[in-house]
């Protein structure tokens, strides 16, 4: 078995627990309310942001070409092939890009960038994986589900594409390629670093849908 397949078995309650979310079962049947969606695509479009920087820094400190390259590309992917999927929605529903992180984003966005610049290349690809492989499979199980008619369906065909699909095989071959070079107490971090992004990635869609915001 593949590292990253246990990781997969690893977070499977926490994924059956994004599957059953009020957020994923309302977009899946087209009945997200829009600022329900709204608030999504907003902290969306900033959470790629520090995203593409924390795919730079892995980048940055890589010490093969290859995947200094692959990460680079990554980064770029952020930046300018999904957000343009949120420009489209800013247009459709004319409202402003957000400026502030609300709790959920603020907090995944920090782990990120902390992991990435602080711990092992290993340990950083493994807290940005969940990113590709959760929204991907998350893509693919409301696609085969969800009506053509659905309002969200830009969102959807993204992450069910063949686009996105290629570049999470070759997250999914890097992350267990780092795992195959490290050690006992190296792959225990990657597994844990996966683990939180995945928790985190859970708790953006609930922030989106209970619109949580700062107490004060």
């Amino acid at each position: 078995m593949q590292f990253t397949e246990q990781l997969w078995q690893d977070i499977q309650p926490i994924y059956k627990s994004i599957l059953e979310h009020g957020f994923v079962k309302k977009l899946t049947a087209g009945s997200l309310p829009s600022p329900t969606f709204q608030y999504y695509i907003q902290q969306d479009a900033l959470y790629l942001v520090d995203f593409g920087r924390a795919l730079s820094q892995l980048a940055a400190r890589s010490t093969q070409p290859d995947d200094m390259l692959q990460f680079a590309r990554f980064a770029q992917n952020a930046i300018l092939v999904e957000r343009a999927l949120h420009e489209t929605y800013f247009a459709l529903y004319a409202i402003e890009p957000q400026t502030v992180k609300m709790p959920a984003c603020f907090a995944y966005t920090n782990y990120l960038l902390a992991t990435t610049s602080l711990q092992s290349i290993a340990v950083g690809a493994a807290a940005v994986l969940p990113c590709f492989w959760i929204y991907r499979e998350v893509g693919r199980f409301i696609y085969q589900r969800a009506i053509q008619a659905n309002p969200y369906r830009a969102w959807i065909d993204t992450y069910a594409g063949d686009a996105f699909d290629q570049s999470v095989t070759q997250m999914l071959e890097l992350t267990d390629r780092f795992a195959e070079q490290a050690g006992a107490a190296e792959r225990e971090m990657m597994r844990e670093a996966f683990r939180m992004s995945s928790r985190l990635e859970w708790y953006f869609w609930n922030d989106a849908y209970t619109l949580n915001g700062w107490l004060v």
